[in-house]
C-alpha cells in the first residue's frame, strides 16, 4: 500500500511517500519512506521578520504539485499506484491548511482513492519511526516545535495521554521572541542556538518558569519577559553581551524541558522518551537529555535531524500507522472528498 503524505500547516510544504505492507508476516512491520520532498519558505518571510498567512498559502500552492511530482519520480512510482492520499487537517494557519486540503482531495477525487486527514501533532510524534533507531510503545513524548509544548502518554497509536502543556508561550516562542529582542531577525531560534555556542549559560541568572511547581505544565513568557528587561539594562553593551545572553536563554529554556521531562517519566514509571518536533533538532537539548536519561537507563528517541521540522514524510508515516493499526484509519480514510480543517485540534481529542 502506497501513501502519499501532503504537509502545509505553516511555512513549509512537504510531499512523501510511504509503502505499508498490508499483509506482513510474521509480525508488523514498520512503514518504509519511499521519497519525501521539502520546501521551507525562510527566505520569503525573512523580511518580515515572521510568518505571513497569505504569503505562506499563495506559495505552497505553488510548490505542492512539483513536489509531488518530485516524490513520485524519485520513488519511480506514477499517480495510479497511490493507494490513500493523506494530508494535514490541522493544527495550524487556515489558509495553508486548506491548499494541501483541496489538493489532497482533488487528487483522491482523480484517482478515486481515499485521503485520510492528519494531526500535525500526531506526525511529529510519530516521526521518531522513521528513523533508524525507531521507539516502542509505551512511551513519553516531549512535543517541542514553534507554538507547541506538551508531554505526552503514548500506548500506542491513537493512544494518548496529555501530562502537561504549556500555559502561554511555547518554548519554540521563547527562542523566536528572544531572538527577537536581541536583534537577530527571522528565523530566530537556530540563529539563537548558532550564537549561544560563544556564550556563558551562566553568565546571567533568568527565571525557569513552573519549574517547581509540582505538576507538568509549561510557560515561557514570564522568560521571555526576563530577557527583554536583561536587554534593556544592559543597553549599549548588549552587542558586546549578546553571545551570554543567547546562551542563558537556551539555558533556561532547556533545563525546564529536561526536568519537566524527567519528572514525567519517574511519575510515568517508563523507560522510554520521544522528542519531537522543531526544538527537539536543538543540540544542547539532546546532549542534556542524553546524558541525563542515561544516568537513569532510559532509552532517548528522535527523529532524523531533517525530519524535525515540518515534512510530509511525517503526515504520510502517521497516515500509515493509523492504518496498520486499525485505529480509526480506515473510517476516517473517505471516498466523499468533501473536508473540513481544524486550524485549532488539541491532540487530546485524537482517538
Amino acid at each position: 500500500m502506497l501513501i502519499l503524505g501532503i504537509e502545509s500547516s505553516c511555512d513549509e510544504t512537504g510531499v512523501a511517500l510511504v509503502e505499508l505492507d498490508a499483509h506482513p508476516e510474521p509480525q508488523p512491520v514498520l512503514p518504509r519512506l519511499l521519497s519525501h520532498a521539502l520546501y521551507s519558505q525562510i527566505a520569503m518571510h525573512q523580511a518580515y521578520g515572521g510568518v505571513v498567512p497569505e504569503l505562506a498559502s499563495r506559495d505552497h500552492i505553488r510548490r505542492v504539485i512539483p513536489l509531488a511530482r518530485e516524490v513520485m519520480a524519485e520513488a519511480q512510482k506514477s499517480l495510479q499506484d497511490i493507494d490513500v492520499v493523506a494530508y494535514t487537517r490541522g493544527p495550524g494557519l487556515a489558509g495553508a491548511l486548506l491548499v494541501g486540503a483541496g489538493v489532497a482531495c482533488a487528487l483522491g477525487a482523480a484517482l478515486q482513492k481515499p485521503v485520510l486527514g492528519v494531526h500535525h501533532l500526531e506526525g511529529h510524534l510519530l516521526s521518531p519511526f522513521l528513523s533508524a533507531d525507531p521507539p516502542e510503545f509505551p512511551f513519553v513524548a516531549l512535543l517541542v516545535s514553534g507554538g507547541h509544548t506538551q508531554l505526552m502518554r503514548v500506548d500506542g497509536v491513537g493512544r494518548y495521554e496529555l501530562l502537561g502543556e504549556t500555559i502561554d508561550d511555547a518554548a519554540g516562542e521563547a527562542f523566536d521572541k528572544s531572538a527577537k529582542l536581541m536583534g537577530l531577525g527571522y528565523p530566530g531560534g537556530p540563529a539563537l542556538s548558532k550564537l549561544a555556542e560563544q556564550g556563558d549559560p551562566a553568565a546571567f541568572k533568568l527565571p525557569r518558569p513552573l519549574l517547581h511547581n509540582g505538576n507538568l505544565d509549561f510557560s515561557f513568557a514570564g522568560l521571555k519577559t526576563a530577557v527583554m528587561t536583561q536587554a534593556k539594562k544592559l543597553g549599549d553593551d548588549l552587542e558586546a553581551r549578546k553571545a551570554d545572553l543567547a546562551a542563558s536563554t537556551e539555558a533556561a529554556i532547556v533545563d525546564v524541558l529536561l526536568k519537566k521531562s524527567l519528572t514525567a517519566l519517574r511519575e510515568t514509571g517508563l523507560k522510554r522518551l520521544v522528542v519531537a518536533g522543531g526544538v527537539g533538532a536543538n543540540r544542547h537539548l539532546r546532549e542534556q537529555l542524553n546524558a541525563a536519561c542515561k544516568r537513569q537507563g532510559v532509552r532517548v528517541h528522535y527523529p532524523e535531524l531533517h525530519l524535525c521540522t515540518d515534512n510530509g514524510a511525517m503526515i504520510a508515516m502517521a497516515a500509515a500507522m493509523r492504518l496498520q493499526s486499525g485505529s480509526g484509519g480506515q473510517a476516517q480514510a473517505l471516498h466523499h472528498y468533501g473536508f473540513d480543517i481544524r486550524p485549532r485540534w488539541p491532540l487530546a481529542e485524537l482517538g
